[in-house]
């Protein structure tokens, strides 16, 4: 099914969009994204190409993989998604390849300022691009819901929502009360990256029961081995997948060895696909996390 697309200028306010054309907009849907693009289509999507791999599993979650028209590379892993047309990656789509698949809605993650090239490229075909903001579990749960009412699938939204927050609740209360165990996590080695005050990994680290020690308002940030050391957290997180894929264990690293978080064996290797991607995957390495904290707690290895 082919909708039309029809661009509303986002300083006209969406109410009055709406008392304008009564006939039309009521069989519509209307979405605004989060750089105030409203986008009205005659009917729900059912083809949709993501340039980033989380509104793929949003979907998928959803139950409407069907209306997923390609993948980027970098979705090679994920089963549901390995027939379909690869059309680059999530920095560099390829227009042409995405222009022949005739998508009714492009999906791209808001923030990235060297990606809005690719994606005015994308418009000047044409083609629908919308883009969100995905950097916490209430980013999450809000695109969540806007893709339910793209897709026809509010209710399957609304309850994958509550229960992505009554899981995040349970995990709350099964928290033990005290101070948070401090963590550190790191995103790459050498050249050390460490997940910063913003993104989803943030999210689960504090809904796991810790306290992220790199508090500066980035998703990745620089740190030096001085400040690591004088940081000395609890317990060293090492993220493992496509930007860090060999790490040497940190006990291995001449000066990591007196970090408290090694000389007492509290090292966790996670995947790079649940840690910093969010997701349905997301509720899952929170608790996962939580259990592993629980067991610091108790003097035990995670």
């Amino acid at each position: 099914m082919k909708s039309t697309r029809r661009f509303l200028h986002f300083i006209l306010p969406l109410p009055l969009v709406l008392a304008l054309c009564p006939v039309f907009c009521r069989a519509a849907v209307i979405v605004t994204d989060d750089i105030g693009r409203a986008v009205v289509l005659d009917a729900p999507a059912c083809r949709i190409v993501p340039l980033y791999g989380a509104f793929s599993e949003l979907i998928l979650s959803l139950g409407a993989g069907h209306c997923l028209a390609a993948r980027t590379a970098a979705d090679a892993k994920l089963p549901e998604l390995v027939g379909l047309p690869v059309i680059g990656t999530h920095m560099r789509p390829n227009p042409e390849l995405i222009a022949v698949l005739k998508p009714d809605v492009i999906l791209h993650l808001a923030g990235r300022q060297e990606a809005y090239i690719h994606t005015d490229a994308l418009r000047s075909l044409g083609l629908t691009v919308l883009a969100f903001t995905l950097d916490s579990f209430e980013d999450m749960f809000r695109v969540t819901k806007t893709l339910g009412l793209l897709l026809d699938r509010k209710e399957q939204a609304e309850a994958r929502v509550r229960e992505w927050k009554d899981r995040l609740a349970s995990l709350k209360q099964s928290i033990p009360a005290g101070a948070p165990v401090r963590v550190f996590y790191e995103a790459r080695y050498p050249n050390l990256l460490a997940a910063g005050g913003k993104g989803i990994t943030r999210d689960i680290i504090a809904a796991a029961g810790g306290e992220n020690v790199t508090r500066e308002a980035k998703k990745l940030v620089r740190f030096s081995e001085e400040a690591l050391l004088m940081a000395d957290p609890d317990v060293y997180i090492v993220q493992q997948g496509p930007m860090n894929p060999a790490p040497p264990p940190p006990s291995a690293r001449p000066h990591y060895r007196g970090l408290a978080a090694v000389r007492a064996e509290h090292v966790i290797y996670v995947d790079e696909h649940r840690y910093a991607r969010p997701g349905p995957r997301s509720i899952d390495a929170a608790e996962e996390l939580a259990a592993k904290i629980r067991a610091v707690r108790t003097g035990e290895k995670p």
